[in-house]
């Protein structure tokens, strides 16, 4: 496990805190270590006890010297000076089981603090505090106070909980199903989601990992990662904490439509990680990867023995969103007619029928596993009076055996009559669900997978033609200026030295400068009053449309500043003159500052109906790619209609993807923007403008 293989394989463990009675935690993780046949050095720390569990007792951990790994499970009023005596004997990795630090708040988050500080003096990680612990089972490494010993598998588990982990863990081992190693991350005051999670990438053990997250201790680093780890091996992603009461609130568009789990979501999805929608999945996702093959598509084959349940997992399978029933090809459909009976469906989903014995399965399984069109299968057993639950299970298995490069996944809808048959196809590394929606949700995560290998890196936006001077320029004045928010055509400035095209605009101070300015950017004109304390412009005479020469110009601005003026307490800096632009189509590209990830961009469909339709896509700016900004295109019906809808133009589609990766490239270079929207964006046959331009500062 490369930089933590110590921790998770220690050759030497020390428990501090050993106890000789059963109800204590010290007694629990010591005799974890016990059951689960660690081979290395344990060495119980206890003041009094000669003895424990027959191992032989120590009184301090200087008595020990350098250990790779002590647990401690002693009262937190000791904690931090046993920590130090942890670094003064060599310790390598500390797992501080004890809780009563950060989580309690108080004098608790000062006392964790000085827990960080000492391991970091000594060099020693820290797991924890206020965690369950940690294990291993291809070592037999248990040092943890959980109550099951999970069976040796290729499962790694992190979770920041320590009672859902052991809650996972029992369900788990009831179904069978094997890990290869888990840590309960408590308070994360040392080592982080990142840490594991790069460590077990690196284990060769390990081949799916999974994660109960309820934050993260640093969006950027957790996205690399993520991103890192799930180009080798799949990453499921259990988030709690989905509710908007959190929210902050936004003034602009963006900031009012994004919201924390929004941004967790897109920066799973955008890393590579699969997040799924409760426990049930997690289970069954994580078994699917752990026993079968990753698909090279999303094309699925369903054998069944019955019309009904076949028919309910075609449905599941349609409903996924992701998946497409495989078209057979004419030779697999020769093939199942020629050795199935006449009543037999040869079709997809293929009916094997009613009185299929464990033969006819296999014979109808094999063709179809060997069809180059099908990327995976699901087998369906429906018990009637001819199944044969035990010797289909068997004959599945034998045929998954001979076709090892796709996946199998077999639903058993019934109850005891088929339950030990899909024990024993999970036994044969054959995943086993009791109904069509969890193996459907099952055959869609694992094509997501498939999906997500084949995208690759991907190809990083651009910065070559940004002018950051400039912007830095017109920041600084607006800081000088005691405001946070930029006038319109600020705004518009700022876009244009990243290369965006916006509306001709200028600041007037007198009628002589906007009719000038007005003769210099052309007809029609609108005029809008440059204020930052007036919001709602337009009720106040601040908002003027289709000026036609500079004597109509020159005139409603000095109508407009009289008006305004009356305004109590509004900074009035001029009025702002723009040529308005011909209709195009209109869209919206903002962007809102996650608190955890940074800057996250929208796109969606703009104008006055944004709030109301809802029509938008989220990218995070950290590591966007082109990739990620044409499929948070195609993923609204805005694209629908930039394609041309009911016979109109098609719109210039790659010059929205430009500006997307224009926009998030701005909103990297300065973190100090806090909220940003173009909306609405006219986008035209060639080439686009931006209307109206919103940017605040933090």
């Amino acid at each position: 496990m490369g930089s933590l293989n110590s921790l998770f394989r220690p050759a030497s463990v020390a428990v501090l805190g050993a106890s000789a009675q059963p109800q204590k935690v010290g007694n629990a993780v010591l005799r974890n270590l016990m059951n689960a046949g660690y081979e290395g050095k344990v060495y119980p720390i206890n003041l009094k006890e000669e003895e424990i569990l027959g191992y032989r007792c120590y009184k301090t951990i200087s008595e020990v010297g350098p250990v790779d790994l002590a647990v401690i499970c002693i009262p937190t009023k000791f904690v931090l000076d046993a920590a130090k005596e942890c670094g003064e004997a060599g310790v390598k990795n500390l797992v501080v089981i004890t809780a009563g630090f950060k989580e309690v708040g108080g004098e608790g988050v000062e006392l964790e603090k000085q827990l960080t500080e000492i391991c970091a003096a000594y060099n020693m990680t820290l797991t924890g505090p206020n965690c369950l612990g940690v294990l291993d089972t291809h070592s037999k490494m248990n040092a943890s106070f959980g109550s099951t010993q999970p069976a040796t598998g290729s499962i790694g588990f992190i979770s920041q909980s320590g009672a859902l982990g052991a809650a996972l863990l029992d369900w788990a081992a009831g179904s069978g199903v094997g890990f290869s190693s888990f840590v309960s991350m408590g308070n994360r005051a040392g080592l982080t989601e990142s840490d594991y999670l790069s460590a077990m990438g690196e284990d060769p053990n390990t081949k799916t990992i999974i994660c109960y997250l309820e934050s993260v201790a640093d969006g950027r680093r957790f996205m690399d990662t993520l991103r890192e780890v799930s180009a080798k091996k799949p990453v499921l992603i259990l988030k709690s904490g989905v509710g908007q009461a959190g929210q902050r609130a936004a003034s602009s568009h963006t900031g009012s439509l994004a919201g924390n789990d929004r941004a967790y979501a897109t920066a799973i999805k955008q890393s590579g990680g699969i997040r799924v929608g409760g426990a049930q999945e997690f289970v069954d996702l994580a078994t699917a990867f752990a026993l079968q093959p990753v698909p090279s598509g999303n094309r699925v084959a369903i054998v069944t023995n019955a019309g009904g349940p076949g028919i309910l997992v075609t449905d599941n399978i349609e409903n996924a969103g992701n998946l497409e029933i495989a078209a057979l090809t004419a030779e697999t459909t020769a093939t199942l007619r020629e050795k199935l009976p006449s009543v037999a469906s040869v079709g997809n989903p293929i009916d094997v029928v009613g009185d299929a014995g464990a033969d006819r399965y296999q014979v109808a399984l094999e063709p179809v596993l060997n069809d180059p069109q099908v990327d995976s299968v699901i087998v369906v057993v429906s018990p009637q009076s001819m199944t044969e639950p035990m010797p289909t299970a068997l004959a599945v298995a034998d045929a998954v055996k001979k076709f090892a490069d796709k996946p199998v996944l077999t639903c058993w809808m019934g109850g005891a009559m088929v339950a030990d048959a899909a024990q024993k196809s999970l036994e044969e590394n054959v995943p086993a669900y009791d109904a069509p929606e969890r193996v459907a949700l099952v055959a869609s995560g694992m094509a997501r997978y498939a999906e997500i290998k084949a995208k690759g890196d991907g190809t990083p936006i651009s910065r070559d033609t940004a002018n950051k001077e400039a912007v830095a320029e017109i920041f600084a004045k607006v800081r000088e200026d005691g405001r946070s928010a930029l006038l319109g055509y600020e705004a518009a400035q700022v876009i244009e030295a990243y290369g965006i095209s916006a509306a001709p605009a200028g600041l007037a101070t007198s009628a002589e400068e906007a009719a000038e300015l007005a003769e210099k950017i052309g007809y029609p004109i609108a005029m809008k009053i440059a204020s930052p304390d007036i919001l709602h412009k337009s009720d106040v005479g601040g908002v003027k449309l289709k000026l036609q020469n500079k004597e109509q110009v020159a005139q409603e601005f000095e109508i407009m500043m009289e008006s305004c003026k009356k305004v109590e307490g509004a900074r009035i800096y001029g009025v702002e003159i723009q040529r308005m632009m011909p209709p195009g189509q209109e869209i919206i590209i903002g962007m809102v500052r996650d608190a955890a990830f940074g800057p996250m961009v929208m796109f969606g469909m703009g104008g006055i109906y944004v709030n109301l339709i809802q029509d938008v896509s989220f990218r995070l700016a950290h590591n966007l790619t082109m990739e990620d900004i044409q499929e948070m295109v195609r993923e609204t019906k805005a694209y629908t209609l930039l394609k041309g809808y009911r016979g109109a133009a098609a719109s210039d589609i790659k010059a929205v993807e430009d500006t997307i990766a224009r926009v998030a490239a701005l909103v990297e270079d300065f973190p100090e923007i806090d909220e940003f929207d173009i909306n609405p964006l006219f986008v035209y046959s060639e080439g686009l403008s931006a209307l109206d331009v919103k940017i605040t500062l933090a």
